[in-house]
């Protein structure tokens, strides 16, 4: 599948491919701004298009989350995302009490401006501006970074693939708007006794690379690096 246009494109595209439960190749030729995720430039469409058709072309498996939120085991809405799931507070609302849970491990509560559940792919987006780690796209891994926590020792950390995390805004015990956004598309607002859980998706999303620009090279440019 050919994709023209910016990260927000292809992010759109990546979670319409995966609710279709299909699996095309993608090709995605930067018309955009940043081209963080669409890295191939236009000078290089028709040598990306040659090598995709004869076979050799480089392609990388960008893991997705699916999320769910839940009210008394009733689903109120479902999305899978290339890069992130954010669970945020709303301008003028105060601070959020989230409780986490990995599976049926209880691991904090966080009192935070929100949360910043992320794909390795998704690494380099909110979550790199909120100090949490760059996640190499082919480590199988999640990262869970709180936003402006109130405790400094809430740092990011990063979970095994195979979690499932569970995220129960304490919104009655402390009242405040809070939203779950995905891939900074689509937004829900959260209700008291809503949870959002967040797993692998099933699928990956099948991204062809750049021959001319290898992952740090990419990094390199994208994020400044060589500047002073």
């Amino acid at each position: 599948m050919l994709i023209l246009g910016g990260d927000g494109t292809l992010l759109g595209m990546a979670r319409r491919i995966a609710v279709a439960d299909a699996d095309p190749p993608i090709l995605a030729i930067n018309f955009g701004g940043l081209g963080f995720l669409t890295e191939i430039t236009l000078p290089e469409l028709y040598e990306a298009l040659a090598s995709s058709i004869d076979g050799t072309a480089r392609v990388d498996h960008r893991r997705m989350l699916q999320s769910h939120v839940l009210h008394d085991g009733e689903v109120r809405t479902k999305e899978i995302v290339l890069n992130d799931v954010v669970i945020t507070k709303s301008a003028l609302s105060g601070i959020l009490d989230l409780s986490v849970s990995v599976g049926d491990q209880f691991v904090a509560r966080f009192r935070a401006d929100g949360l910043i559940i992320a794909t390795p792919t998704g690494s380099t987006a909110y979550n790199l501006s909120a100090g949490g780690p760059i996640v190499h796209p082919l480590v199988n891994a999640v990262v869970l970074t709180p936003i402006a926590p109130h405790t400094l020792t809430n740092r990011p950390v990063v979970l095994p693939e195979s979690a499932r995390i569970r995220v129960e805004p304490e919104l009655a015990i402390r009242p405040a708007r809070a939203f779950a956004s995905f891939d900074g598309q689509t937004g829900f607002e959260l209700e008291p006794g809503d949870s959002v859980t967040v797993e692998t998706a099933r699928r990956p999303l099948r991204v062809i690379r750049s021959a001319a620009r290898p992952y740090f090279a990419v990094l390199r440019e994208k994020l400044r690096w060589t500047e002073r």
